[in-house]
């Protein structure tokens, strides 16, 4: 059952990706459900990033220096090469010749560039603001989950999501909505900590508390309300409180969603979560995320041998951009990813001879993905290729 637990995983990788490749290719309005698969993703990456160190400091022979040194080695094996790949391929194509932009997103303070400019530009990276959220994550969170008295974990946890829900009280009393609200780190922490306080619960053995379960259904079903709500014109206070509802109420049913596929769901369901081309796309997803926006770029510069209108939204971008995305992914994963990921293994989280069981478990790998973008044809009247 474990392997079908980490397929399951990764088909709700493929499930969030897809989510965003919907919001940007397709939907005119940049589709909120873009964002709710940036919110799954960093479920995912709390819950996973957690259990592997929670695993690594249960074993025999466990010492902080050796987990948290082999913890960033191969975060930097998975994320670093194809990331900085991605820049060096933006700047010889022209489509950022700014070297000030360039070294922000190098330095993974993207969402703090975009945050003071107030506005996604340049368009092409604007996807990397959720990548430096979850670099600037994976700081602070390795520390405190490796080192922390093991008994305040879950504490730690619950007060990250506390201050995180709070912060986003503050916005309505600034007046004018702004990026910030949204790329600064704490309107995306209270996600990457509900993953860890599922990971720190798992590990317990402990059942879902009585009012998850009682509330999942409910907040699941005042959120697609609130969706299908979304884009009608509303008053400012109004428009404030339905923004922070879409914030906070899928947390739990994306929360149980996946403890639930952790465990591994059955039926038609779990079958369906597990089929090959979901794990598949699950597996290359972080390329897929990566690739995606710069795919568009050379799709929509390309838009006079294309005989299908990808210049706007619509079902021919869709189409095209996702299967040159699909396929540029593909092959980052086999040509390159992949034989990257293979010295991971010089990098046990314990030490070799201590346990060998816990290094043993697969390492799951996974990126957060952008907000949807609210541009169609937008932001294609740049002269990208300057």
């Amino acid at each position: 059952m474990g392997v079908a637990r980490d397929r399951q995983l990764d088909g709700l990788r493929a499930v969030a990706v897809s989510l965003v490749l919907y919001a940007h290719f397709f939907a005119a309005d940049g589709s909120h459900l873009g964002h709710i698969g940036v919110r799954l993703f960093f479920v995912l990456s709390g819950f996973l990033i957690t259990r592997l160190l929670l695993d690594a400091r249960d074993a025999a022979g466990f010492e902080p220096a050796t987990a948290l040194k082999s913890f960033y080695a191969r975060r930097a094996l998975r994320i670093f090469p194809p990331y900085f790949g991605i820049l060096g391929l933006v700047w010889l194509a022209g489509l950022e010749s700014s070297k000030e932009v360039l070294a922000w997103h190098a330095l993974y303070l993207s969402n703090f560039w975009y945050a003071l400019q107030n506005e996604w530009s340049p368009w092409v990276l604007c996807h990397t603001w959720s990548l430096s959220i979850e670099e600037q994550f994976y700081i602070v969170w390795p520390l405190i989950i490796l080192v922390a008295p093991r008994r305040s974990i879950a504490r730690i946890c619950l007060g990250v999501i506390l201050c995180s829900i709070a912060y986003r009280f503050y916005w309505p009393l600034t007046g004018t909505p702004s990026l910030a609200r949204d790329l600064l780190p704490p309107a995306s922490m209270d996600a990457l900590a509900a993953g860890g306080l599922l990971a720190a619960h798992r590990c317990k053995g402990e059942a879902w508390p009585q009012w998850a379960q009682r509330s999942a259904t409910p907040l699941l079903a005042v959120s697609l309300v609130l969706l299908w709500l979304r884009p009608m014109a509303k008053a400012p206070v109004v428009d404030w409180l339905a923004w922070i509802a879409l914030e906070v109420f899928p947390l739990v049913p994306l929360t149980m969603l996946v403890g639930n596929c952790s465990r591994g769901i059955g039926g038609y369901l779990g079958r369906l979560v597990e089929s090959g081309p979901l794990t598949a796309l699950g597996r290359v997803s972080y390329g897929v995320y990566l690739y995606h926006a710069i795919v568009l770029a050379f799709v929509v510069e390309a838009q006079g041998w294309i005989p299908v209108n990808v210049s706007e939204q619509g079902l021919g971008r869709l189409f095209v951009a996702s299967a040159g995305t699909l396929i540029v992914a593909s092959i980052s994963w086999l040509a390159f990813e992949k034989p990257l990921n293979a010295l991971k293994r010089h990098f046990p989280y314990i030490r070799p001879g201590v346990d060998e069981a816990a290094t043993g478990r697969r390492d799951e790998e996974l990126t957060p993905y952008l907000r949807p973008w609210s541009i169609a044809a937008k932001p294609f009247r740049n002269r990208m290729f300057q």
